[in-house]
């Protein structure tokens, strides 16, 4: 009977703004998609982005969760509101977390692998696209804009 059970689907999770979206945000959700079967993102709201990064957001979140959404690799959609990453396990039950390797040994990060070791939750670190980034992108755009009014 052993042939007939079926196996367990994995399911992943990882968060982040998505605040002008580029190749960054999509090779961490096709690298993430990749590893699980069901990939379940957070997407970070308005007032959380302005609590934690102490900035307003480019793009609204109404629009920033709808284009997560559309991805082909996004099986489902969650708002971000806390940055408590136990209370999302607690709503999702993810079996895999997918995380930037800019926290790798993090004292933040170490602990929070202690605490999810002990519910068979594994945590994966992405290489960061140096190359590109939100901010980068904002940084561009502010210089461009100056140079070409003078």
């Amino acid at each position: 009977m052993e042939l007939f059970r079926k196996k367990k689907k994995i399911i992943g999770y990882t968060s982040g703004v998505y605040d002008l979206f580029h190749v960054g945000h999509l090779n961490i959700l096709e690298n993430a998609k990749s590893l699980c079967d069901k990939l379940i993102v957070g997407v970070t709201t308005d007032e959380l982005v302005k609590d934690y990064k102490g900035k307003a957001t480019v793009i609204p979140f109404s629009e920033r969760i709808r284009i997560v959404k559309s991805m082909k690799y996004v099986d489902g959609v969650v708002p971000q509101n806390s940055m408590d990453k136990m209370d999302m396990w607690k709503r999702v039950k993810f079996d895999i977390m997918f995380v930037g390797d800019d926290w790798y040994q993090s004292t933040k990060w170490e602990s929070l692998e202690e605490d999810f070791k002990s519910r068979d939750v594994k945590i994966i670190y992405f290489p960061y696209t140096k190359t590109t980034s939100s901010t980068i992108v904002v940084l561009l755009s502010v210089i461009m804009y100056a140079s070409s009014s003078t």
